[in-house]
């Protein structure tokens, strides 16, 4: 049982993506008392943990940062002006909370194998995790969701935040809009 619950503790390290099961599997660790566990074993699953769970951020946190500089640009900027510098303005916040971000990704296109080139460019992409597309049109249209849509399924990536600053007023709901596959 001992190299079992060891085992466990490694394979979770590789292969599984929630802090919540990292925190579980601590927890088990503890509970049997690191059974036949060395100091020097008990040191690395320690420091595993604690370096997973520090790099780790759940979507959703990522989300609420990103949303909180999305109105801070609004805020300072306000509605009106082209889309370049709303992007300008939202990596800088983006920086500034000590973020990876990329600009202007190209999104490889394949076609049953065939590398058909970059055709589209993601605005901005968050810690590996999140692209954000952003917009300064009258109205979001559906043809808007379905972008960041094939732009998820193309990067292999979850949430896609789409975002229209030519709002008086920017609402969760309506300006700010998250996309998840």
């Amino acid at each position: 049982m001992n190299w079992m619950l060891i085992n466990f503790c490694v394979f979770s390290v590789g292969s599984v993506f929630s802090v919540r099961i990292f925190r579980i599997t601590r927890l088990i660790l503890i509970k049997f008392g690191y059974p036949c566990i060395n100091l020097y074993n008990r040191l690395f699953l320690f420091i595993i943990f604690r370096f997973i769970e520090s790099l780790h951020m759940e979507l959703n946190d990522l989300s609420f940062i990103i949303r909180k500089c999305i109105f801070e640009v609004h805020k300072n900027l306000g509605p009106g002006l082209l889309e370049s510098i709303y992007e300008d303005a939202l990596y800088i916040e983006l920086e500034q909370c000590k973020l990876a971000v990329k600009r202007q990704v190209g999104i490889p296109v394949n076609y049953k194998g065939v590398n058909l080139g970059h055709g589209f460019r993601a605005d901005l992409i968050v810690e590996g995790k999140v692209i954000i597309e952003i917009k300064s049109v009258e109205f979001l249209n559906r043809v808007h969701s379905k972008q960041v849509l094939t732009y998820l399924k193309l990067m292999n990536m979850k949430l896609g935040i789409l975002v229209n600053f030519n709002e008086s007023y920017i609402s969760d709901q309506e300006s700010i809009i998250r996309l998840m596959i």
